[in-house]
């Protein structure tokens, strides 16, 4: 198996809708899904990064293939910035605020993934642009599973 971007797509609450209506995208939170079946991002909800077991649901989740990413690449970015905190600074002050502020200690969702992906400046990426980004550059077709 490969590595994917999973894309959350649910109604979720406030912050999930606050978070499409501004950035006019339909995604609200990314994740990289290891061949293992973990999802591995920085999440408000659990404090920052981590990885953890989440149900692939197709009604919650659109997923991207990556296949020039390495799962070691995923594991060793994890193993580097686990524990670190959740970057609101950075949602302020990039995507906010297009300011390109942000921690250098903390990320959020689809600025980790960017910087796995090797972005240049991954603050400014929104789970939505991210995917946009990948099916432009790569060609890749959103999956439901």
């Amino acid at each position: 198996m490969i590595v994917r971007l999973a894309l959350y797509k649910a109604p979720g609450g406030s912050y999930d809708r606050a978070i499409r209506a501004w950035t006019r995208s339909p995604y609200s939170h990314c994740e990289l899904v290891l061949p293992d079946g973990r999802f591995v991002s920085s999440s408000p909800r659990d404090g920052g990064v981590r990885a953890k077991v989440i149900e692939p649901d197709p009604a919650v989740w659109d997923f991207l293939p990556l296949p020039w990413i390495q799962p070691a690449h995923v594991e060793q970015l994890l193993k580097q910035e686990a524990g670190a905190g959740y970057d609101w600074l950075g949602i302020l002050g990039s995507q906010i605020l297009p300011a390109g502020i942000q921690s250098r200690s903390r990320w959020f969702c689809s600025e980790f993934c960017a910087r796995l992906l090797k972005l240049e400046q991954p603050q400014r990426y929104s789970p939505g642009q991210l995917a946009e980004t990948i099916q432009w550059a790569h060609g890749v077709l959103r999956t439901t599973s």
